[in-house]
C-alpha cells in the first residue's frame, strides 16, 4: 500500500493539535524568564549570594536568568520597570534603600513575581520580600572570636546601621560573650554598602586601640587584619581562600532555598506575597557555619567542641538566636 507524506502544512497542524491536547508540555518545557536588580557589584558579598543562587538555577537549565549591577537608587524603578515589560516572569533584587519605587511597580505589574530583600513586610497579591536571617552561624563565629582573641578587644565594622546588619553583629557579641565575658567591642559604621578603603582605615584605627580579631562585615576589613597580622570573621561569603592566614571562620548565607522556591512556585503558577526570611535560617539550610580550613589545628579543640555543640542545638530547635535589630554600641574604653 502506498502511503503519501506528509505536506508540510499537515504536519503543522497535526503538530498544533497535539499541543492542543497536552498545553502543559510547552509551559513544563519552557524556561522561566528570571531578572535581577542590584544597586551595587555583583560580587559584593550580600548580592553576589542572590547571583550565586540564580546562576546555579540557570545552569540547571530551570531559568533564563539577566541581570543589572550597580544601578543607583534613582534608576531603579526604570530597570525594574523594563525587565517587567520584557517578559521575565520572576524579578529578584534589594529593595532596601527604593522600597516605594519596588512597591510602585508591583502594584503594576500584578502577573510578575517579585522577590525582594526588605526591611519590610509582604505586599498582596506577588511581592514577597527576604533578608539574611543568618543571626545562628554569626553567632558561631562570635564564639570562635571570643575563644581567639588574646587582648580581649574585638573590632567589628559595618555598613549602615540598619536590621540586616545590627541582627548578625548582635548575635556574633552575644557568642563572644558566652565563651569570653571579659571581651570588649569596638564598633564602627562606614555608611556604604562597598567602599572597602573606608571599611579598611576604619579597622586600621581599632587595630591601634588594641583590637586583635575584627569582625568583617564589609569588604576592606580583613585587608586591614591582614596587614597587621590580626585575625578576622567572615560574613555571609567565606573569603578564606583570598585570606588564609587571617580568616578565621565565617557565617554562610545560602540563597538557594529561598531562589528555588520561589522559581518552582512561580512554575507551578502558585507565587503569592509571603515573607520568605526563615529560608535563611540553618534548618533551611540557608545559612552554615565555613569550615576552618586553614585554622583547621589553630582553634583549640575545646573551643571548637563548644561551638559544635551549640551548632547541634539550634539545628535541633533546641537554642535559639535572639534576633537583636537595635544598633550594636562599643563597649571598649
Amino acid at each position: 500500500m502506498h502511503v503519501k507524506p506528509f505536506t508540510r502544512r499537515q504536519a503543522v497542524v497535526l503538530g498544533a493539535s497535539l499541543l492542543a491536547l497536552a498545553p502543559g508540555l510547552t509551559f513544563a518545557q519552557a524556561k522561566l524568564k528570571v531578572a535581577a536588580v542590584y544597586t551595587v557589584p555583583f560580587e559584593q558579598q550580600w548580592v553576589s549570594r542572590l547571583h550565586l543562587a540564580l546562576k546555579a538555577a540557570e545552569a540547571r537549565g530551570e531559568i533564563e536568568y539577566k541581570a543589572s549591577e550597580n544601578v543607583s537608587n534613582a534608576d531603579y524603578e526604570r530597570v525594574m520597570r523594563e525587565y517587567a515589560t520584557g517578559g521575565n516572569q520572576l524579578i529578584v533584587g534589594e529593595a532596601f534603600a527604593v522600597e516605594a519605587a519596588a512597591r510602585k511597580v508591583a502594584k503594576d505589574f500584578p502577573k510578575v513575581s517579585f522577590l525582594l530583600g526588605s526591611s519590610g513586610k509582604p505586599q498582596a497579591p506577588n511581592f514577597s520580600v527576604f533578608d539574611n536571617f543568618i543571626q545562628e552561624p554569626a553567632y558561631l563565629t562570635g564564639m570562635i572570636a571570643g575563644g581567639m582573641t588574646n587582648s580581649n578587644q574585638i573590632g567589628m565594622v559595618g555598613g549602615f546601621p540598619i536590621p540586616e546588619v545590627n541582627r548578625l553583629m548582635n548575635a556574633f557579641m552575644m557568642g563572644a560573650k558566652e565563651v569570653n565575658p571579659k571581651v570588649e567591642f569596638s564598633v564602627s559604621f562606614i555608611n556604604s554598602w562597598f567602599d572597602p578603603p573606608k571599611a579598611k582605615e576604619a579597622a586600621f584605627a581599632m587595630i591601634d586601640k588594641g583590637a586583635d580579631v575584627m569582625y568583617a562585615e564589609r569588604f576592606g576589613v580583613s585587608d586591614a587584619a591582614k596587614e597587621k597580622g590580626k585575625l578576622a570573621i567572615g560574613n555571609v561569603i567565606d573569603t578564606q581562600a583570598q585570606y588564609p592566614d587571617t580568616v578565621v571562620a565565617s557565617a554562610l548565607w545560602h540563597f538557594e532555598p529561598a531562589a528555588d522556591r520561589a522559581i518552582k512556585l512561580v512554575k507551578e503558577g502558585k507565587f503569592t506575597a509571603e515573607d520568605y526570611g526563615q529560608y535563611a535560617m540553618m534548618k533551611y539550610k540557608g545559612s552554615s557555619l565555613a569550615p576552618l580550613g586553614t585554622f583547621e589545628k589553630k582553634v583549640p579543640a575545646a573551643l571548637m567542641a563548644k561551638v559544635k555543640a551549640k551548632e547541634k542545638a539550634i539545628v535541633e530547635g533546641k537554642f535559639s538566636v535572639k534576633v537583636d535589630d537595635g544598633q550594636p554600641k562599643s563597649s571598649a574604653k
